[in-house]
């Protein structure tokens, strides 16, 4: 079983943006067809994705759906840095603090976690 874990980067303002975000959950189903162990993080800018794809009519919302159970969560401190706190607490993503705020990638390294990011 492979160990991989997505950091979502990327911002919610470009089209580029949305691709990134829909390769990120495309690489996502396929890491969950395979069994592998999967870690979806939203980081930085990145963040502001949880409320735009709660909204039913988005492009990606339907793969967002269908992978939210696989998000571990979005970084405490850039949630409330964007102002998307509260979205993130609405969608019922995990807010992650174990590094001055923000997640500890290195912890996920030490795990044996691949890391891409988008």
């Amino acid at each position: 079983m492979t160990k991989i874990a997505i950091l979502v980067f990327s911002d919610t303002n470009s089209a580029e943006a949305l691709g990134k975000v829909a390769n990120a959950f495309t690489l996502a189903s396929e890491a969950t067809e395979a069994g592998d162990q999967l870690k979806i993080i939203f980081e930085g800018a990145g963040t502001k994705w949880i409320g735009e794809l709660e909204k039913e009519d988005h492009k990606v919302h339907a793969m967002y759906k269908a992978l939210k159970d696989k998000i571990t969560g979005a970084c405490s401190f850039c949630a409330k840095a964007y102002g998307v706190k509260s979205q993130v607490e609405k969608a019922g993503i995990p807010l992650l603090s174990e590094y001055k705020d923000h997640p500890s990638i290195r912890t996920l390294i030490a795990e044996g976690f691949h890391i891409i990011s988008f």
